[in-house]
């Protein structure tokens, strides 16, 4: 290496802190609260040669990892083969295709080039959950969609931008599909200007250290990267480790959905093997295979976050076409479920497969859904429509150093559910319940952290709701002797009347008007070890807390 380690290390931190500028340049200047608030989204520099990742920020979402090289490499394809427009500086293509190497439609991704001396440098790319884009119902979260067409308008790779200026044709074009169109200005115009505070930051460091300096840079991280990782997998001992996690249903069959997982362990590398996991379903429970392979990265990054993310890191990790199964979608099967609930799912399968191992780094399961509840309706007194998204928490699994997290972010991301102030403000809703889903964390040695119970209240006019949630019919596994997290749970009231959803965490376009109320309480996490192993003091503690009954504490603890 002919870098020395000072100068790797401050370009290194120099390209960590573009992608976080852009991540908080695009957060601070969109509309919607899922980006504004919620932080439901992401940016990274990309390989001009393959759309390999060179650095993504610290604050965006893990899933994207992945995806956002998986559609950079295909959109450097396609232009290569004259399927899309070739770029000129100023250029930002926008793409939500997930065959392209995406997740769920409502994922729309921007790519620009940075040009030096009139050549393509890097790509840089982002990728905002756009609370609309057309479909069957507000939202996108169709539950009962048998074709990706019902969920929403599908892009591939076009110039929105061109030169800078945003084509107005297009836009147009995009705005007739959407609800709630005249809104996504804000997001559109925020989600290019932090790909262009991103090209400024980056050109001054191009600047001050020079074209061939970075390149041998960014050559030396990806190999540190992916010797640092495989030093990691050198630790588990050789051999085949099986696990399977499920998906309560598709949506429409009411059936539940196996991921079955062998990894096999080399001392060099890792091999992931979904062979006799589910065949491809009629629901939106479909994951398209960038997203298959995000969530094992992602998963891997849990367990090794001292890897430094770049396309090195995941040089030592094989993934076996998951061919003929749900986790390998293609056109046109639905996919709406894939980002944030299958590949929570596929991550559960890692962990549970690799705590026998390594049961010192390796959790129970999270909660390991994200709680897509989304919300259209409209206020005829007003005038006026609006689509509300919520995600929320849920509880962590235990782990060999303490109970887990409780009210954790996803598996797949650091989102975070927007202020209830917030909604109340933007939305006609009100917030009977926030507080935390006391007894949903599972039992064991460590038990799992707590889910989110909050119920919220159409105040006026009428609306229709939607969920793809998970982990309604199976609770978070818990792991070597410990017990399952508590399940998810959804209750819906119509004019004084209850129900339960018939998938229990899914549904679509269930009619809501003024003074109906929606109860979600979002899944604990798993527990850690034989919960008659824990310490007598912890179970009185979470006892005097509230957060188990005196009874149930007895019969989960054996106190």
């Amino acid at each position: 290496m002919s870098i020395d380690p000072i100068t790797l290390t401050v370009i290194q931190s120099g390209l960590q802190q573009v992608c976080d500028e852009m991540d908080l340049s695009f957060s601070r200047a969109a509309f919607s609260p899922v980006i504004a608030e919620a932080n439901d989204r992401s940016d990274g520099i990309y390989s001009a040669v393959d759309g390999s990742l060179i650095a993504q920020g610290s604050q965006g979402l893990p899933v994207f990892v992945g995806t956002m090289q998986f559609s950079t490499a295909t959109l450097i394809e396609m232009i290569n083969t004259g399927k899309a427009a070739s770029p000129k500086p100023g250029d930002i293509y926008i793409v939500n295709d997930p065959y392209l190497g995406g997740t769920h439609l409502m994922d729309v991704r921007f790519a620009m080039p940075v040009y030096r001396n009139g050549e393509i440098f890097c790509w840089l790319s982002n990728t905002g959950h756009w609370p609309d884009t057309g479909g069957a119902v507000p939202g996108g979260f169709s539950a009962s969609a048998t074709a990706v067409e019902q969920e929403g308008l599908r892009l591939p790779p076009v110039r929105l931008f061109k030169e800078g200026e945003m084509d107005a044709e297009i836009y147009a074009i995009i705005c007739s599909n959407i609800r709630v169109s005249e809104q996504r200005i804000g997001d559109v115009k925020a989600q290019a200007a932090a790909l262009y505070v991103g090209q400024s930051r980056l050109t001054r460091l191009l600047d001050r250290y020079g074209d061939d300096t970075v390149r041998e840079a960014i050559a030396e991280l990806r190999t540190r990267a992916a010797q640092q990782m495989r030093a990691n997998i050198a630790a588990i001992p050789p051999g085949v480790y099986r696990s399977t996690a499920y998906v309560d249903s598709d949506g429409v069959v009411d059936e539940p959905l196996e991921i079955r997982l062998a990894i096999t362990a080399d001392g060099d590398g890792l091999s992931f093997d979904f062979t006799g996991s589910s065949a491809p379903c009629a629901g939106p429970m479909n994951s398209v295979l960038a997203t298959t392979h995000s969530s094992v990265y992602l998963a891997m990054r849990h367990i090794f976050p001292d890897v430094p993310i770049s396309a090195g890191a995941f040089e030592p990790l094989k993934i076996v076409r998951p061919v003929d199964t749900f986790l390998d979608a293609q056109y046109p099967r639905p996919v709406s479920g894939c980002a944030a609930e299958v590949s929570q799912r596929i991550a559960e399968a890692v962990f549970a497969a690799l705590v026998e191992p390594l049961p010192e780094l390796v959790t129970a399961a999270p909660a390991g859904s994200s709680g897509n509840f989304a919300l259209g309706g409209d206020i005829p007194e007003e005038g006026r429509s609006y689509v509300m998204y919520q995600i929320s928490g849920g509880g962590y699994g235990g782990y060999a150093g303490g109970d887990g997290i409780s009210n954790g972010c996803s598996t797949i991301g650091i989102s975070k559910s927007p202020p209830v102030e917030i909604m109340e403000q933007q939305f006609p809703v009100l917030y009977h319940r926030y507080a935390l889903h006391e007894g949903s964390g599972g039992a064991g040695t460590q038990r799992g952290g707590f889910g989110l119970d909050y119920e919220v209240e159409i105040l006026r006019g009428t609306a229709r709701a939607s969920f793809v949630m998970d982990h309604g019919r199976f609770g978070p596994q818990g792991v070597l002797g410990g017990e399952d997290g508590g399940k998810n749970r959804v209750l819906v009231t119509q004019s004084g009347n209850s129900f339960v959803p018939e998938h229990l965490s899914k549904a679509q376009d269930i009619a809501l008007t003024a003074g109906d109320r929606v109860r979600v309480r979002t899944p604990g996490g798993g527990g850690y070890g034989p919960a008659k192993d824990r310490d007598p003091a912890l179970v009185a503690e979470d006892v005097r807390l509230g957060r188990y009954t005196q009874e149930d504490a007895a019969r989960l603890f054996g106190g």
